[in-house]
């Protein structure tokens, strides 16, 4: 069988649907992956078929960028999605090309992220089987409110609400730009309301997100979709710092930028005091250099080898760092920035194995310093937590639904 995956976001947002490719390759299949070029060199080392897409996630994350900005002033949930929608909007046409000429003779059509409507006209324009890709939940549920709400005990009717007025709020933002491409890619007429009714899998451990009763039973939780690196080995300076002491604490933020630099970074020192620390600076821009000796800087690392070398993981509640951090063993202080990872601080906080940070604008050394002295307290949990996750398989699932025909033509769109 032949499949385009097609997605839009950071190295780390791509790296699930990497780890689901990898599998589907492996048995036999051909995948393309249509992604940010940041995940052009993790998908061809796995020999995935890769073609970059336009744009740059790495500069919407920036400080002035759309993403920037609400990360460093905050925002409500019109600007959250208007953030998003402004990633998208500049590229639309060009996805859409991409994607078809990639998805020309495919099985079917995968789809996640910022490019979901993307690969919802795509699918329909190739009248293409196509199913959605998720790693937080979408999906209306009286369960919780919605991601990128703070999480909040509120009526069922209200969370189930909250679900809708973000996707009516998205699809507004991104509806005019869909609509263009739909035209200028197949000739076809505008539509005026979302697809629905189509299937999706979530990469996400039900361990974390256990499966709402009220979900449609085209929906799943399959389990997270990751892939360990067994060649991977660490740098000599690593392997030496890490032998040479206790586990130390871990401090990163991935991709997160847009916030002051210089406040958090003396933060994080005076936080640390004379603890053995692993930083690493991804895209946060915060300057790494002249860092106490106690400290060892981190280029890329593979989280499932590092986390659990580590006494502490300090983060900012990604989907997929919250999952590596809880298959760890090890507990967490999560310090969210923005988008679903409140959602995500919520459930390891919920699960016992994590201290919270309610914003990064709030955090200061002594908050930080008594999150990291009070998660020593969660190991048992964490432990707990780790071994429940360790018997889930989430690419098994997701890859046996993907070959079983989960993956469904969709109703036309509605003119």
């Amino acid at each position: 069988m032949k499949f385009t995956f097609l997605t839009y976001g950071t190295e780390g947002d791509t790296r699930p649907l990497v780890a689901l490719a990898q599998a589907l390759a492996a048995h036999g299949h051909q995948v393309h992956l249509l992604a940010d070029r940041s995940a052009g060199a993790s998908a061809q080392a796995r020999g995935i078929g890769f073609t970059p897409l336009a744009g740059d996630i790495r500069q919407a994350l920036a400080p002035h960028g759309s993403l920037g900005r609400v990360v460093r002033q905050g925002a409500n949930l019109d600007k959250i999605t208007r953030a998003f929608a402004a990633i998208a909007s500049g590229h639309t046409v060009e996805w859409m090309r991409a994607a078809r000429e990639a998805a020309e003779g495919s099985d079917a059509l995968v789809f996640s992220g910022l490019a979901s409507y993307a690969g919802l006209a795509v699918a329909e324009g190739l009248d293409l089987p196509c199913v959605g890709a998720g790693l937080w939940p979408m999906t209306p549920t009286g369960d919780f409110p919605s991601v990128f709400l703070r999480q909040r005990r509120w009526p069922r009717w209200a969370n189930r609400a909250s679900h809708r007025l973000f996707a009516g709020l998205a699809w507004s933002s991104f509806r005019d730009n869909i609509n263009h491409g739909r035209h200028a890619v197949f000739g076809q007429p505008p539509v005026t309301r979302m697809w629905s009714g189509y299937p999706v899998l979530y990469g996400c451990s039900p361990t974390l997100l256990p499966e709402p009763a009220d979900w449609p039973g085209e929906v799943e939780v399959c389990g997270a979709w990751h892939a360990a690196d067994r060649a991977w080995r660490p740098p000599p300076a690593l392997a030496a710092f890490l032998e040479q002491g206790e586990p130390p604490a871990y401090i990163g933020f991935g991709s997160m930028a847009g916030f002051d630099t210089r406040t958090l970074r003396h933060a994080i020192v005076e936080a640390v005091g004379g603890r053995r620390a692993l930083f690493y600076p991804g895209w946060s821009g915060i300057d790494a250099a002249g860092l106490p000796a106690n400290f060892h800087v981190l280029d890329d690392t593979p989280h499932d080898w590092l986390f659990p070398r580590t006494s502490v993981i300090v983060h900012h509640g990604g989907a997929g760092t919250s999952h590596a951090a809880a298959r760890s063993g090890v507990p967490s202080v999560v310090v969210p920035f923005a988008g679903d990872q409140f959602f995500w601080a919520d459930r390891l906080a919920r699960l016992g194995i994590a201290g919270v940070c309610p914003a990064p604008r709030k955090l200061d050394s002594a908050m930080l310093r008594g999150l990291m002295d009070r998660a020593a307290g969660l190991r048992d949990n964490a432990r707990v937590v780790a071994a429940r996750m360790a018997v889930e398989d989430g690419v098994r699932a997701a890859r046996h639904r993907l070959l079983g025909g989960v993956a469904k033509h969709l109703a036309p769109a509605e003119r």
